[in-house]
């Protein structure tokens, strides 16, 4: 029987986690094997097995000197008549599990004895005959050389890998850039999660997102009670402690090993954590660079971010998401999950934009279905997310279902934010999207030139004299709007005396050609500070 020596046929086992050395297949292919017309005669499926190195015997003693894994070349010279002797060479030689035995024809024996075919076959051996002569030690060189040249390379490949995760350490690099160079080393998905088996970082196909993160705690915990085959799990822990652990699916081979290439990347991320001390920096990376790419638009798919946010600990389907910002007090993101875990929900902290009075953070609650967010529950939950609850405004979008009107709910926040509302100096302000309209509208039509072609047509005389003179207009007029029948709280809210007051109103009126006193012109002028403001400028 004449077996294929081309590549491998689909399905055929690939070699084992950072194996550098050569199969038998390979090994058939050099030319000094392939001057002597190999002809495999028995053991095909194994064409893929490794060779650890070469021995030259004609002993039928020789399985006793062998540690496994040889290529075995004979010219069969001291091989016994008796078919139960070459039955037994056979046997003992699958036992020593020898890779492959060449057995070299013409010189003392002119075909392969049938014996030792059909035991190689029962014992699935490969046995190949070579129906020329060949030096055997041209063999052995270039198979040494091919050994010793694959394990430098794989020596090197460590080094290399090795570099470069402790530089990323000795950098501070961040966990999601760990994992991101891990996955560009690996050529596969790479995921981190913690011990609650939320993903704190994951670099993977946007088309793999959805299924792979959906019900990704479950997955997660039996993958690590049963195994999961195709998944290469390796722990972050350092000192005998355990912050979570990497996984990398299946991918191509590596020269320095897929496991070794992971646990490098572990090592560079426990030692990053050892730095942060008390410091959590995996939970102000995880969610909250999650939503900043959302916030941003940075996703491929909405079913891909909804499972992605899922699988960091913040559930989107089935609940009732609200988009809220904090300004003018101090928030952290452990101090938010603090207060949405007494509403019974999950919330995710980051920073608001530069356009919101600081300090000021944007906040995505998920709430069960039905849940109670009124007036007084806002203001608890804000209370508890604050560390100076005394100053601060906040600001809530709708109620809403699903990710993309939860943005939009977290941009309606945003934008009632950007209008200001008075300095804390007293009890805590809360300040609703349903109740300002204008600001709904605003949001709702941001995108739309029209609105902003009018916001520019109405404040453009404001807009360059504030530039030219670091002047403070839009500011004054924003006032105004904001306390239209009460000019002392509008001057006290510019911070400026009520004669300086009427005197910007004054130019304000000149520049623009407009009497502040209509009510048409004031909801003119509103709506076009909102649209400037909801640009974030």
């Amino acid at each position: 029987m004449t077996a294929d020596l081309s590549d491998p046929p689909a399905g055929t086992d690939c070699p084992a986690e950072g194996v550098t050395l050569p199969t038998v297949r390979e090994v058939l292919r050099l030319r000094p094997v392939t001057d002597g017309v190999p002809e495999v005669l028995a053991g095909g499926s194994g064409l893929d097995a490794s060779v650890r190195w070469t021995h030259v015997s004609d002993s039928t003693g020789v399985a006793r000197l062998l540690n496994g894994g040889e290529l075995l070349m004979s010219t069969g010279s001291g091989w016994p008549e008796d078919p139960a002797a070459l039955r037994g060479f056979v046997a003992q030689l699958v036992e020593a599990r020898v890779a492959a035995l060449i057995l070299e024809l013409g010189t003392h024996l002119r075909s392969t004895p049938e014996v030792v075919v059909d035991a190689a076959r029962e014992h699935g051996l490969v046995l190949v005959a070579l129906h020329r002569e060949v030096k055997f030690v041209s063999i052995t060189e270039v198979v040494h050389r091919l050994i010793i040249d694959q394990q430098t390379a794989a020596l090197r490949a460590r080094d290399e890998v090795r570099d470069r995760f402790t530089a990323l350490t000795l950098r501070g690099a961040p966990a999601d850039y760990v994992v991101q160079q891990l996955s560009l080393t690996l050529s596969a998905p790479v995921v981190l999660e913690n011990l609650a088996h939320e993903v704190v970082a994951a670099e993977v196909p946007s088309r793999m997102e959805q299924d792979l993160f959906a019900d990704w705690e479950r997955r997660s915990r039996a993958a690590h009670r049963v195994g999961e085959p195709e998944w290469l799990v390796v722990p972050v822990e350092a000192r005998g402690t355990r912050w979570g652990h990497l996984i990398a699916l299946p991918g191509p081979a590596h020269p320095a090993g897929r496991l070794g290439v992971l646990q490098q990347g572990a090592i560079a991320l426990a030692l990053g954590r050892l730095a942060d001390g008390r410091v959590d920096e995996w939970e102000r990376q995880g969610r909250p660079r999650l939503l900043e790419q959302l916030v941003s638009g940075r996703f491929a798919s909405t079913p891909g971010a909804v499972a992605r946010l899922a699988a960091a600990g913040l559930p989107i389907e089935g609940r009732a998401l609200q988009g809220i910002v904090i300004s003018r007090a101090h928030v952290t993101q452990e101090r938010v999950d603090a207060a949405a875990r007494a509403l019974g929900g999950r919330a995710v902290a980051v920073a608001a934009p530069a356009s919101v009075p600081p300090p000021a953070v944007s906040i995505l609650l998920s709430l069960p279905t039905g849940a109670v967010f009124d007036d007084a529950a806002a203001l608890a939950f804000a209370r508890k997310a604050a560390d100076d609850a005394d100053r601060l405004v906040a600001s809530v979008g709708s109620a809403v279902t699903g990710l993309e009107a939860a943005l939009k709910s977290l941009q309606e926040a945003t934008d009632l934010a950007r209008t200001g509302g008075r300095p804390g100096r007293g009890d805590p302000q809360l300040r609703r999207a349903d109740a300002r309209p204008l600001v709904r509208l605003v949001t709702n039509l941001r995108d739309d030139h029209r609105l902003l072609e009018h916001g520019e047509r109405m404040l453009a005389p404001l807009i360059e004299h504030d530039l030219s003179r670091d002047g403070d207009l839009l500011d004054v007029l924003a006032a105004a709007l904001a306390h239209p029948t009460n000019r002392t709280a509008a001057a006290s809210a510019s911070h400026l005396s009520r004669s300086v007051f009427y005197q910007r109103l004054a130019l304000i009126e000149q520049l623009l050609d407009v009497d502040l006193d209509d009510g048409e012109t004031q909801t003119g002028l509103h709506l076009a500070l909102l649209a400037r403001r909801s640009s974030g400028r």
